[in-house]
Parts: C-alpha cells; sequence; structure tokens
C-alpha cells in the first residue's frame, strides 16, 4: 500500500490522481490533501477520503466540518503542512510558481516526488535537480510527454538516447492564421481539440508556452542539452512523445488521451495496473500526422526557450510574467497578443542574475509579476 500526499487535489491533475487512487483500493492511500480554494470540493474529497491532513489556501476555519481524525490547516502556505511525514510519494500538481516551494519541502523531508507542476523544473530545475541528487529523492513524470519519454527509456533516466521528440497538439489556435490570432478570446483558447485540463494550462497549450515548459522539463529530467530535443506537432494526441536512439531506431509511447495512464505509472512503477483506458482501435486511427511548429504564429515558444538558454533567472521571469499576463487573459483584461508582449517586456527589462536559489527566484517572479501588471495598468 503506498501513501500519497497530494497537493493540489481539486485541479485537474488532483481530480484525476483521486480516480486512480478510487480505481485501485488495495494499492494506494490518501494520507493527505491540500487543495486550493474550491471549498466545496474539498470537503467532498476530505469526507471520502478521511486523510491525516487536509489543507486548503481559503482562510475560512473548516474543521467542525472534516472528520475528527483530519488533522486541518488553512491559509496560503497551509499546503507545506500536508507535506507529512508518513506519505510514501508527494504529487505535487499546484498551478505556477507556488509548486517548486512544495517541491523543494518534499525533497529537503526526503519524500520521493510524482511531478505534474512543470514550472518548478523551468523556473528551477537546477536548483530541484541537485537537491534531489543530494537527498536520494526519485522525481518521477506525469506529464503525459514525460512520461512517454521515460516509458521509451525503460524507467531509467540515464539511459543513453540520441533525440527526444515530444510531440505536441498544437491547442486550440493550431488551425488560426496570424490576423485571426489577433481577436481570439480567452473563452476560444479553452477550447482545447483533445485534452481536458485546467485553464491555465489550457491557455499555456494555445500559445506553445507549455510545449516550451516541456522542452525545459525535458532537459533537466533526462540531463540534456537543448540540441538534442524537437518539438513536432501531432494532431491526433495519440503518440505521446518519442526517443530515437544512436542507431535510428525510434521508440514511442502510444495511448488514447489520458492523464490517469501517467499518474498511475509516476505512483507505481514500474510495474504497470488498469486504470480503464480503451485499447486503441489502429484501424479506425487512419493516419497519424506529424508538421512543424509555425513559428510566426506561436512566438511565444521560441521567447521562453530563449530565456531558458539564458539560464540562471531569466526562466524565473518568463514563468511569472507568463502566468500573471494569462490570468489577466482569462479575466479578459488583455487580449492574446498582450501575453507575448508582456513576456517578451518583462524578459527586455530584467537586469539578470545567474544565482539560481529560492530567494532570487521569488526575487525574479515578483518583478515580472509587477511588470506585466504595471505594463498592463492594472
Amino acid at each position: 500500500m503506498k501513501k500519497i500526499a497530494l497537493i493540489g487535489s481539486t485541479g485537474s491533475i488532483g481530480r484525476q490522481t483521486l480516480s486512480v487512487v478510487r480505481k485501485n483500493p488495495d494499492k494506494f492511500e490518501i494520507v493527505s490533501l491540500a487543495a486550493g480554494n474550491n471549498v466545496g470540493e474539498f470537503l467532498a474529497q476530505v469526507s471520502e477520503f478521511k486523510p491525516k491532513v487536509a489543507t486548503i489556501g481559503a482562510t475560512e476555519n473548516l474543521k467542525d466540518k472534516l472528520p475528527l481524525e483530519t488533522e486541518f490547516f488553512c491559509g496560503e502556505d497551509a499546503y507545506l503542512n500536508a507535506i507529512v511525514s508518513d506519505a510514501d510519494v508527494v504529487v505535487v500538481a499546484l498551478v505556477g510558481f507556488k509548486g517548486i516551494i512544495a517541491v523543494l519541502d518534499a525533497i529537503e523531508k526526503g519524500k520521493d516526488i510524482a511531478l505534474a507542476t512543470k514550472e518548478s523544473l523551468v523556473v528551477g530545475g537546477e536548483l530541484v535537480i541537485q537537491k534531489a541528487r543530494e537527498k536520494g529523492v526519485k522525481i518521477t513524470p506525469i506529464d503525459s510527454e514525460h512520461s512517454a519519454i521515460w516509458q521509451a527509456l525503460g524507467f531509467d533516466f540515464d539511459t543513453p538516447f540520441n533525440k527526444l521528440i515530444l510531440t505536441c497538439s498544437g491547442g486550440a489556435f493550431r488551425d488560426m492564421s496570424e490576423e485571426q490570432l489577433k481577436t481570439v478570446t480567452a473563452a476560444d483558447a479553452l477550447k482545447h481539440p483533445n485534452w481536458n485540463m485546467g485553464a491555465k494550462i489550457t491557455v499555456d497549450c494555445a500559445t506553445l508556452v507549455n510545449k516550451a515548459f516541456e522542452v525545459i522539463e525535458a532537459k533537466w529530467l533526462y540531463n540534456t542539452s537543448f540540441d538534442k530535443i524537437d518539438v513536432i506537432i501531432h494532431r491526433q494526441s495519440i503518440i505521446h512523445s518519442m526517443v530515437e536512439f544512436v542507431d535510428g531506431a525510434v521508440m514511442a509511447q502510444l495511448s488514447y488521451p489520458t492523464m490517469e495512464l501517467p499518474i498511475c505509472l509516476a505512483l507505481n512503477y514500474p510495474e504497470r495496473i488498469s486504470v480503464g483506458l480503451k485499447s486503441l482501435d489502429f484501424a479506425s486511427l487512419r493516419s497519424l500526422t506529424f508538421e512543424e511548429i509555425d513559428h510566426k504564429r506561436f512566438p511565444c515558444f521560441n521567447l521562453v526557450l530563449q530565456a531558458a538558454k539564458e539560464g540562471g533567472l531569466f526562466p524565473a521571469v518568463a514563468n511569472g510574467a507568463n502566468e500573471e499576463a494569462v490570468k489577466l487573459f482569462l479575466e479578459n483584461r488583455i487580449g492574446y497578443g498582450d501575453i507575448y508582449k508582456s513576456i517578451y517586456g518583462a524578459l527586455q527589462s530584467f537586469d539578470g542574475g545567474h544565482h539560481v536559489h529560492i530567494e532570487e527566484l521569488t526575487e525574479a517572479d515578483a518583478f515580472a509579476r509587477k511588470y506585466v501588471r504595471d505594463l498592463n495598468g492594472v
């Protein structure tokens, strides 16, 4: 029985993690839950799974509504109390920068991590990987693309390879012209053709920022260089990523789109157990297509990658600016094109810095957010 601390329980990955646990009660136990501000969903989850510890970002005292045996914490940083001593693995599924705080705390406590929060490696990959190695902590990927690569490598991050090939659906705007993109709305961006995800990551898929983030993740997870990572648009989301080896062989992982498969593997590898995913019907697929990214239509992709190649604190600035801009876009306070302008402006205005410690990362994140708010008059 594997004991799980779930950080980000009411988000998309959190709910699907609980679905995996629900389907496999003999394999997994939830020992703690940390939610954001969705009180109703949080109360239902605690009632069902009865964790030893439950936390919520909202400041409302809900103790009298929880089981007597559940210890309760609330407030902005309460989620750190859910990284409990008896957890075997911590699922980090927080959205955005705060995920790195949870990751570093889990590492400090010597807990293995199933990682869904890609921003942790985007903003502080060097720091996170170094700390994990020092503590002997395993980090397993929940991202479908990185799970696919991990599987193709035989669950061994040290397997030699020639190239990593990340696939990309293209998001909601993959068929729109540059002219059409000038007038798209947040509601348009949330219409992902293949996946059902949270709002922030769905917008990141539309701008392809999410794919740039995954390239950065790959660099750190697989200890490689950017020139050994390719991205290709694959509209069907059947091939979740591929690995090319030195002899020219390519290994790919295929399945219908679902996050429960990578979640389950991150928790239970190398053993595979059913998550109720139907078998691929190859005859009905007809064709699998591939195409290059149109960088003119999706300028955020190269912009974020360039920040990553600059290194130091620049990825944290790019991430913070993107988070703040996407938030404003979802609130209909800025246009789609303003996301690029916000990231670009923040990077151009940042003085630099290469001391990647959590204090400096936090300052870079705060700088980027303030820049975006000031730029857009909010």
